[in-house]
């Protein structure tokens, strides 16, 4: 089995009981109600169907229930596995082809659907979504909340690393998982609120109702007066030759699998995109014990924190700016990764490829907003608002925030006497804010007392250090006025306590002393397990940009457990000492390339439509030849028809038809297929669904309290 039973900061789930099940009739194990989807990948299993047009292998790329490339058929019917909980006795089968229709021999009568009701349906249970219920129950809301995913919180389960923002405003220096415990918590507070987990909107009509696939079993419509859309974003695909193969996945998918289950996903890993989601992948990948081979970059700088860049680099992954996929290659599977440098005209120059052997390469070249439903709510004339990504793509501290705004939005609108607080409105801004300037640090020379040492050097909103110092010793440089200054130490009364060192989201600071003439200690951040460290040890220390620096004697450690950090003291070099932050972890042999470059160049083979198999080729040749202005005339090709319904290539199309000479502002939209998301016809027709059903929902509504339904 590949699962992760050590790691250094997520916590282990609570037990839950082995059960058998079965894949093409063999027998497997897995964890009673985890994803099936997660049970095979934990079985080593990574590919998962074949496709019926001409049976190419399929596996996971969202496991978040948004495409359809996880599909299998359980008991004999099409499933997605990444939203499927594991039971007993399941009979998973790969489908090949096109599945036949079970058998029904039984009498079917259709039932009116079971109906709910409350004031505002609130759509998502992330940061935003949970931050805007509360707003609202605050004010004496009836609110409904409904998420998709049986935990709520959002993409912030997935997230072990300490975030960045303000401590006071929006839990900054806390690990993504624990914000998400908290703002549960204060929602489960309020009797006016309730929740339905498991269970997601499906559809919205014109008569202010909306479908909910309650626990994926029971088709239920909710009457609302009106709703928040904090439904979130979805992974891009993006376009190379070998973008379907099985191990081509979205660093989303990967961060699931890892951090939420637990489970070791892959052996050696590519990453295309630098922004921070790439950045944060690869880090968790590592901390999974996954060897992170490099990430690539198409425009000549990174794009997300340099902090977050500075840790992996000097963690031993390389990253390459300026450089493109060209090709993802191997037998069915990932086998194989070839990059590329660029011309100015973003075209790879083919002289410059290298080859890698992975056997999986993540996609974190940027997300989607799923905010459909908002169009959908603003074209029927709801009363409606959208929050966090559904709004604007940005960290989950600005979401926080935009969530709680959102809500006092709505509120006004709907008649309460509220008012927005400017300063929300202005840390939200500062929250949302991309990288500013770098600011060199200027020498420091060590002292017989300790005194933090900075690393970040890039304005970004960030101040927890400032909020841990019990001397308050730590201040912002007053330059912007908000928490994008960096941070600098008034030069008085460090106690070395470390807190500045374990706090720290970037792992950015040290602490340091002279201890005479020739050598000083040095307190730095370690997130990996320091079991292996003996004291006396000598470790490989880097500095910011990870060159080596020395090897030095470890002569304490202890483990930070409110912020679940090593700190690591060594005995180094006093010439050296305000230049070590880091400890190897990862060695070179790790990240070379192949001898010589291995791969074939055929872009047009790429695929945009994943349901349908549908090429970039195929569709540049026919918006040509049939002279296309409209979206919707590409489900000639069955582009757009597939089970997804069209979430994943809708945002690939406007660069195909740049591809083909049309300007994609000129082209007519798709049409929004009334039901977002697969139901089956018997469990529509089925109404309450019966004694099984009306016990799921029943659970589901009550488990935070009845005010907020009917």
């Amino acid at each position: 089995m590949q699962r992760i039973s050590e790691h250094p900061v997520a916590d282990q789930r609570p037990a839950k009981p082995e059960v058998s099940f079965t894949f093409d009739g063999q027998s497997l194990r897995g964890l009673a109600g985890e994803a099936v989807s997660t049970a095979l990948f934990a079985n080593g299993i990574r590919t998962f169907s074949a496709h019926p047009k001409d049976d190419a292998p399929q596996g996971i790329f969202c496991a978040n229930g948004q495409c359809s490339q996880c599909s299998v058929l359980i008991d004999g019917v099409t499933r997605k596995s990444c939203v499927t909980p594991l039971a007993a006795g399941l009979d998973v089968r790969t489908i090949h082809g096109l599945p036949e229709l079970p058998a029904e021999d039984q009498a079917f009568t259709a039932q009116p659907p079971q109906s709910l009701s409350c004031e505002v349906l609130v759509i998502g249970g992330g940061p935003s979504g949970l931050a805007a219920a509360v707003e609202l129950a605050e004010r004496d809301f009836k609110v409904l909340l409904v998420d998709d995913k049986a935990e709520l919180g959002g993409k912030l389960v997935l997230q072990t690393h300490k975030f960045f923002g303000s401590e006071a405003d929006c839990y900054a220096g806390t690990r993504g998982y624990d914000i998400a415990k908290k703002l549960e918590a204060k929602l489960r507070a309020f009797p006016n609120a309730a929740i339905l987990a498991n269970s997601p909107v499906c559809g919205l009509y014109k008569d202010k109702k909306a479908a909910v696939y309650v626990d994926y079993a029971s088709y239920q419509l909710v009457d609302f007066e009106a709703i928040v859309v904090a439904s979130g974003a979805r992974e891009r695909s993006i376009l190379f030759k070998g973008n379907d193969l099985p191990g081509v996945y979205g660093a989303g998918a990967f961060q699931t699998l890892v951090n939420r289950d637990l489970v070791k996903a892959a052996q050696r890993v590519f990453v295309i995109g630098s922004g921070n989601v790439g950045l944060i992948g690869s880090y968790h990948a590592l901390q999974a014990g996954i060897a992170v081979v490099g990430i690539c970059e198409i425009l000549p700088k990174i794009n997300g924190y340099k902090v977050h860049a500075d840790k992996i680099i000097r963690m031993g992954v390389p990253v390459y700016l300026n450089t493109t996929v060209v090709a993802v290659e191997g037998n069915g599977k990932v086998e194989r990764v070839t990059i590329a440098e660029v011309d100015k005209n973003w075209q790879p120059l083919l002289d410059t490829a290298r080859s890698f052997e992975v056997d999986t390469v993540l996609v974190a070249a940027g997300l989607s907003p799923c905010d459909e439903f908002y169009k959908q709510a603003v074209k029927f004339g709801f009363t409606a608002v959208r929050a966090g990504d559904a709004e604007e793509i940005a960290e989950a501290s600005s979401a926080i925030f935009g969530g709680r705004i959102a809500a006092l939005s709505l509120a006004k609108v709907m008649g309460r006497n509220v008012s927005i607080d400017q300063a929300w409105l202005d840390k939200r801004e500062v929250l949302k804010s991309k990288p500013g300037a770098i600011i060199p640090r200027l020498p420091i020379q060590p002292s017989t007392s300790w005194q933090p040492i900075f690393f970040c050097d890039e304005e970004i909103p960030c101040n927890p250090c400032t909020t841990v110092c019990p001397t308050h010793s730590i201040k912002l440089k007053p330059k912007l006025g908000s928490i994008m200054d960096l941070p600098y130490f008034e030069g008085h009364d460090c106690r070395g306590c470390s807190a500045c060192v374990a706090a720290c989201p970037g792992l950015a600071v040290s602490l340091v002393r002279a201890l005479d003439e020739d050598f000083a200690e040095v307190q730095i951040p370690f997130e990996y397990p320091a079991d292996r460290f003996a004291i006396g040890d000598r470790l490989p220390l880097l500095d910011q940009y990870g060159q080596f620096l020395e090897d030095a004697p470890l002569v304490k450690k202890f483990h930070n457990k409110k912020y679940r950090t090593w700190i690591l003291t060594c005995k180094v070099s006093l010439n050296l000492a305000t230049r070590v932050i880091g400890v190897r972890i990862q060695q070179p042999t790790a990240t070379a390339p192949l001898a010589a470059a291995r791969f074939e160049y055929l872009p047009d083979e790429a695929i945009v439509c994943r349901c349908e198999r549908v090429s970039v080729g195929q569709i540049v040749r026919f918006i040509q030849e049939n002279a296309v202005t409209d979206v919707n005339q590409l489900k000639s090709l069955r582009v757009g028809m597939g089970a997804c319904g069209s979430k994943t290539c809708a945002v690939l199309l406007p660069q195909i038809f740049r591809k083909a000479g049309v300007d994609p502002a000129t082209v007519t939209a798709g049409t929004i297929r009334p039901l977002m998301l697969e139901v089956g016809l018997g469990e529509i027709l089925a109404g309450s669904g019966g004694a099984a059903a009306g016990t799921a929902t029943a659970a589901s509504a009550t488990t935070t309290s009845k005010g907020g339904l009917k």
